[in-house]
């Protein structure tokens, strides 16, 4: 039987990260659920299709293909054919995966692929539903979070290295945004389920978060 981890939380949160380094100390795969409705979110986006139109969005959601692939160790996402594991990490790919994953067609096409990729195998999968909706028998269920303004300062940091121009206060705002679609939305809506364990990094170091994580997971092998 395979060992699942679920790792749930807010945007900004840190869940990829840590979910990388948890997956690579226990020697599990990892699985970035967030990847694979930015995937197809890019694809809406290269469509011209608006977030509000879920009909567009339903007519075209078969002709969508997204595939996880693992090449010396690291996910890498392909969409109908192409290798588009950079390309997804852009603002605008993040608020429309946000915006669109609300729809029941969108997270039906997904949820069969997470579900046999944990059957099969060891995995760290993160995202917004997995512990109450995608793995709800995951062995250990993780409800990662920090303040808001831990998450928009840390998403900062990030665009200043690299050199992009950016305001903290639009950070925060469009965390809150997103934070609330994410709570709000009908179907799968975030939140920490029943069983999970919350953890708040927002003062705590990212070897301290997975420490932690990793020590609750052998508690329960």
């Amino acid at each position: 039987m395979s060992f699942n981890v679920a790792i749930d939380g807010p945007a900004g949160a840190g869940k990829s990260t840590i979910a990388k380094l948890v997956a690579k100390e226990m020697g599990y795969i990892y699985v970035d659920t967030g990847a694979m409705y930015r995937a197809i979110a890019l694809y809406l986006l290269r469509r011209e299709v608006s977030a509000d139109d879920e009909s567009a969005i339903a007519s075209l959601i078969n002709d969508i293909s997204v595939e996880i692939k693992y090449q010396e160790g690291a996910q890498q996402v392909w969409l109908n054919g192409e290798n588009v594991t950079t390309k997804i990490r852009q603002e605008a790919v993040g608020n429309m995966a946000s915006a669109t994953s609300v729809y029941s067609c969108v997270r039906s096409k997904l949820l069969s692929l997470q579900q046999d990729l944990a059957a099969k195998t060891d995995v760290i999968m993160d995202g917004r539903d997995i512990g109450t909706c995608v793995l709800p028998n995951a062995q250990v269920k993780i409800y990662l979070t920090a303040s808001v303004k831990t998450r928009a300062q840390r998403r900062y940091n990030e665009l200043q290295e690299k050199h992009v121009t950016c305001d903290i206060n639009d950070i925060m705002k469009d965390i809150e945004e997103r934070d609330y679609r994410d709570m709000h939305r009908e179907i799968s809506p975030l939140k920490q389920a029943e069983d999970a364990i919350l953890v708040d990094s927002s003062n705590m170091t990212i070897e301290e978060v997975v420490n932690c994580i990793v020590s609750h997971c052998k508690e329960r092998m």
